[in-house]
């Protein structure tokens, strides 16, 4: 039987094939394959897959030299240039160039997933992004981006998403903007022998065996540190995690709700009871924030629920869910960047239970992130009408100290009763400093009478 051969061309007119290759190629790769013949510059300039998924993050043409200008003024950055060019022009240039060559190519239209993490991207060129009729990005990455005037870019989003726009616009349907650019950590597996030289013998203090200690105690403090921070995004949003976010703003917090079911995001807002002017009086209503803190897939500590129940890829809205990186490879799509992985046991979607720190306040611990909702904890006291954190004499009679607690009535300081400790009208407190009074506090408590803190 005759074997037929098939060449490199012929495999990549395959549309499964191109589909999975072209998106691990950088874009010089791309250009240079284009350059081999008249039929691979066909395909390659004609194909939509090939050009779909763009990473610029680690093209060296879209960078900026920051270093110092050279003495010699042979530094492009020395010459002279129109008085007219401003900031943004300025460091949007190496990316407008790009783009520019790509669209007199005829393949900028099928650009669909765009990354530009770590690089200078200024807000009026994300407006040309999102905006202009060139562009077809439907997924876009600005994480860890230089430049960026995230109240322009505020200001962008909102033009963009305004009810007088035109149909089909804007074509952009996610956005990640509040994550940190992929940077693989490295590892070090304890069975594996370090390559790091072994140092000399040391001298002087750091001879000393406390000296020692302490190194080798700061050396595993740094492992497992390692070991406890996120793997992947799903673990940071879908796990009990604690802070998701460091202070997000309000402004952000009224741009994702004006850009609700049009533009998702790689955060989401707090869906609490406090937040629907429904559910809540007038006098506890919050205006819409930003849900920065992540409780895990169990729910609340006592009933396992909340009142707004918990969001679940295929069940709840778009809006509900955050945008998980690294944005998809082989999909431009919204359900593709919100997908998390499955229970490998019941093949069941994780259920997303999350909110602002301001719904959490007085009813989350931050030490072991439980948290209990406002079905099974009535609203505590407020942090005016709370004495000051219980003293803790020892016993006479006994090396063991007794823990003392305060009641939300207190009167002052007494014994540990049997049950926790109660607030007005006899429910029991379960946050106190920050900190759930079964678990945390206690042993705070005991660890400052044993003298850990002085």
């Amino acid at each position: 039987m005759e074997q037929t051969s098939h060449s490199l061309l012929d495999l990549l007119s395959i549309n499964l094939v191109l589909r999975q290759t072209a998106p691990y190629l950088p874009i010089s790769s791309l250009l240079a394959v284009s350059r081999v013949n008249r039929a691979f510059q066909a395909l390659v300039n004609t194909h939509p897959e090939a050009w779909r998924h763009l990473d610029l993050s680690r093209a060296k043409s879209a960078t900026i030299d920051t270093s110092p200008i050279d003495a010699g003024g042979i530094s492009w950055r020395a010459e002279r240039m129109d008085e007219a060019l401003t900031e943004d022009d300025f460091y949007s240039g190496p990316l407008r160039g790009i783009f520019s060559r790509l669209h007199n190519k005829g393949v900028l239209q099928f650009i669909h997933t765009l990354i530009l993490d770590g690089l200078s991207v200024p807000a009026d060129l994300v407006r040309e992004i999102i905006a202009e009729d060139r562009f077809s990005v439907r997924i876009l990455s600005l994480r860890d981006c230089k430049h960026l005037n995230h109240t322009k870019l505020q200001q962008v989003l909102r033009y963009a998403v305004r009810p007088g726009r035109s149909d089909g616009s804007p074509k952009l349907r996610g956005l990640y903007v509040f994550g940190h650019k992929d940077n693989p950590r490295t590892l070090v597996m304890k069975d594996e022998p370090s390559t790091r030289p072994a140092p000399g013998h040391p001298t002087g203090v750091l001879a000393t065996e406390g000296a020692q200690i302490g190194a080798e105690w700061n050396s595993r403090s740094s492992a497992i540190l390692d070991e406890s921070l996120p793997d992947s995004d799903q673990q940071r949003w879908y796990s009990r995690t604690g802070r998701t976010l460091i202070r997000p703003t309000n402004e952000w917090a009224d741009t994702l709700y004006a850009c609700q079911g049009i533009i998702a995001f790689d955060a989401v807002l707090c869906k609490g009871p406090r937040h629907d002017i429904a559910r809540t009086t007038s006098g506890d209503y919050l205006p819409p924030r930003m849900a920065s803190i992540a409780l895990g897939p169990s729910g609340c500590e006592t009933c396992g629920r909340s009142p707004e129940g918990p969001a679940i890829f295929r069940h709840s809205q778009e809006d509900a869910l955050p945008l998980l990186a690294p944005p998809p490879t082989h999909s431009s799509t919204l359900r593709a960047s919100q997908r998390p992985e499955p229970d490998p046991e019941t093949a069941e979607f994780p259920p997303l239970f999350t909110r602002c720190e301001d719904c959490l306040r007085g009813r989350w611990c931050e030490r072991c992130n439980r948290w209990w909702c406002e079905a099974c904890y009535a609203e505590p006291i407020s942090r005016t009408a709370q004495p000051s954190i219980p003293q803790i004499p020892t016993s006479s009679s006994s090396t063991t100290p007794t823990p003392y607690v305060q009641s939300v009535e207190w009167g002052g300081p007494g014994p540990a009763p049997s049950g926790p400790a109660t607030a007005g009208g006899g429910a029991p407190v379960k946050v106190y400093s920050k900190l759930c009074v079964e678990h945390c506090l206690v042993g705070e408590m005991m660890m400052s009478a044993d003298g850990f803190w002085g």
